[in-house]
């Protein structure tokens, strides 16, 4: 972002032509303003204290009611800015007449207080005091009234003549020497003077740059919970319309390959169970998708009970036996009912539990087994599903449960799958104030583990209170 476009920006601001920079711009302006009052009281105070002592009371008092009255300008401007909701053309308007009504009052209140002082100290002696609280004044805007172009340009326009005519009038009445010490203030001033404008520039290119980041940052949010937005949709809209006729050819698919009408000719047997099998992976995909979805939306209830845990597992796993034995696998179970119990929704621990068993059979090499088993470690019920398969490579911890990701990605990738059942999983123990887990080696097999509280131990999380 160079000057101009900096310059331009500001420009707009002030004129209200982007009504959400103008707002930003007017509430940064208010808050600084109302943030820094305490402290500005208290350097005025210090200052006019010190020039009423040292010079003239009653011209210290003077200008102490000048700038208390500014300052309370300021305050009832600021907080009305601050106050506002809604925003018009014509708030803006208003609100910048008063930001530049009192601009202009303070500063012009805050010159002449310093030009006095310095036109009742001897012009030899460098009118330290004066020069001290303009330049520090003149900073001061610098770093905290860069919001406004115009605004800071007034202030500064009026700091830097009272600093230019102090000197400037000593050099004149004296008519001192070029060499000398009062031509060496001037020169001095000329100096500061290029500092503050190079401190100007930066402060309100550091600012217009950071606003216009924040604004880019939120339209590219607000972009993406559109796309974010119209993916939910998407998906919604497809599943719901998948599932009435994926439901109406699962049905006559199973009572085919049941031979609950006749016996299924050989050539045809084949083909019509793997038609069953993958319509029943399409049917699991679109329920993962619908479950995903009402997660999304924050729509998915649970109904807490407490429940025995091992009888859940072993119900689950009674139900998953058939599905491995037609992946040769066995589940071997070290499972006890009526030991263990948590408090939990029944249905979706029970999906947890088949989306483990069914990751782990899928994962095994045939006439593999599968070990369930559950312990309680440390106050929690834990739940372990363990293969002896592939493993899973290191390095993968990020992605395991993210949603639709495969540890292989690649087009040939040797087991299918749509990388939900994990993603899924994991909500959902969350949602309990559990914790999903896994630990694996390569080539030895992987164990993933669900750990929910014991329901005889403290209370566990309910999805409100979980981060």
């Amino acid at each position: 972002m160079n000057d101009r476009k900096i310059l331009n920006l500001s420009r707009e601001a002030e004129t209200g032509g982007d009504l959400r920079s103008v707002k930003r711009r007017l509430q940064d302006y208010a808050e600084v303003g109302l943030r820094l009052f305490s402290q500005r009281v208290i350097i005025y105070t210090a200052a006019i204290i010190l020039a009423g002592a040292y010079y003239n009371w009653v011209l210290a008092v003077v200008f102490y009611a000048l700038v208390g009255l500014g300052e309370l300008y300021d305050l009832y401007v600021f907080r009305s800015i601050s106050n506002r909701q809604t925003w018009e053309q014509t708030d803006v308007r208003r609100a910048m007449f008063g930001i530049y009504s009192g601009t202009i009052f303070s500063s012009v209140t805050i010159s002449l207080f310093a030009i006095s002082f310095a036109l009742q100290q001897p012009h030899e002696s460098g009118h330290f005091m004066p020069m001290f609280m303009l330049i520090s004044a003149s900073i001061f805007a610098t770093m905290n009234n860069h919001q406004f172009l115009r605004v800071l340009v007034i202030r500064l326009a009026i700091y830097v003549s009272a600093i230019i005519f102090i000197p400037v009038n000593a050099v004149w009445f004296t008519s001192a020497p070029l060499l000398s010490e009062v031509w060496l203030n001037l020169f001095t001033v000329v100096f500061v003077l290029g500092f503050l404008v190079e401190l100007a520039r930066n402060f309100l290119f550091v600012y217009s740059r950071s606003l216009q980041n924040l604004q880019d940052l939120e339209e590219e949010h607000e972009r993406t919970k559109a796309a974010y937005k119209a993916k939910t949709e998407f998906l919604s809209t497809v599943s719901h319309e998948l599932r009435t006729p994926i439901t109406s050819i699962k049905g006559p698919l199973e009572i085919i390959n049941s031979g609950a009408l006749g016996e299924v000719p050989e050539k045809m047997r084949q083909p019509l169970e793997i038609a069953g099998r993958n319509m029943l992976r399409l049917a699991s995909l679109v329920d993962d998708l619908l479950l995903l979805q009402s997660s999304d939306a924050g729509k998915l209830n649970y109904d807490f009970e407490t429940l025995d845990i091992g009888k859940l597992v072993l119900d689950a796993t009674e139900r998953f036996v058939p599905y491995a034995e037609s992946m040769d696998v066995k589940v071997k179970l070290n499972v006890d009912p009526d030991k263990f119990w948590v408090r939990c929704d029944e249905r979706r621990i029970d999906q947890v539990i088949t989306n483990l068993l069914s990751n782990a059979a899928k994962f095994s090499d045939e006439r593999g087994e599968i070990f369930v088993s559950i312990d309680l470690i440390d106050g929690l019920v834990r739940i372990s599903v363990a293969d002896k398969g592939v493993g899973i490579p290191d390095g993968t911890d990020g992605k395991i449960f993210d949603a639709f990701s495969q540890v292989d990605s690649s087009d040939t990738r040797k087991f299918q799958g749509t990388g939900l059942g994990l993603h899924i999983s994991k909500r959902i123990v969350e949602a309990h104030g559990g914790h999903i887990g896994y630990v694996s080696k390569i080539g030895k097999g992987s164990t993933f583990f669900v750990e929910l509280q014991d329901a005889r131990g403290p209370a566990p999380l309910t999805p409100e209170h979980v981060p």
